[in-house]
């Protein structure tokens, strides 16, 4: 029988309350308001508690605080990655980000997502979806990106979208919905 995590983590419905959950968020919430009550004068500090808390992450990675997710292990970071302050990543299944890519301010990234039906949600049921980001792309401020969701690399996501569907690489795409409006390349 797969343990709760074990369910989270293969995108069944699974119970968020189970003990081992609360202990994994409660680990992540406790590095992240180290890192978030960290001051500007604080890097080796803020690198550190980055290192505990984001396992996964590529080098030169940066973070304004502050910046908030469920788990801190599912996030799967490149190299040179930049996130402006107030960003929140619900990393309940991994979340694959390139190499360079940027997101402005008060981005939201989402693989959580809970059942429609009301009788499934009343047993506090949920699941989750992967999400994946290429290489070289750039987020504007204020994007939500929902679960599922693939963005092709070298893709720039214009501000305040909602991200609903997957993105090919090499396309400015914005609205809500979000939908290509022109390649890059032209």
């Amino acid at each position: 029988m797969k343990t709760e995590k074990e369910k989270m983590l293969a995108g069944d419905l699974y119970n968020a309350s189970d003990p081992e959950l609360v202990y994994d968020r409660l680990q992540a919430r406790l590095h992240q308001k180290e890192f978030n009550d960290s001051g500007e004068d604080q890097l080796e500090l803020r690198e550190e508690a980055l290192r505990k808390w984001l396992p996964n992450a590529g080098e030169d990675l940066c973070i304004q605080p502050p910046f908030f997710c469920d788990y801190g292990y599912n996030l799967k970071i490149g190299h040179q990655v930049f996130f402006n302050f107030n960003c929140v990543v619900l990393d309940v299944m991994p979340v694959l980000i390139g190499d360079r890519s940027m997101f402005g301010p008060h981005v939201q990234i989402y693989t959580a997502t809970h059942p429609m039906d009301a009788n499934e949600r009343a047993k506090g049921l949920e699941s989750a979806r992967p999400i994946s980001i290429g290489e070289d792309v750039w987020v504007g401020g204020n994007v939500v990106i929902c679960p599922g969701v693939t963005i092709g690399d070298r893709s720039v996501i214009g501000a305040g979208s909602v991200v609903t569907k997957d993105i090919p690489s090499d396309v400015f795409a914005a609205g809500n919905p979000c939908r290509v409006i022109r390649q890059l390349n032209e």
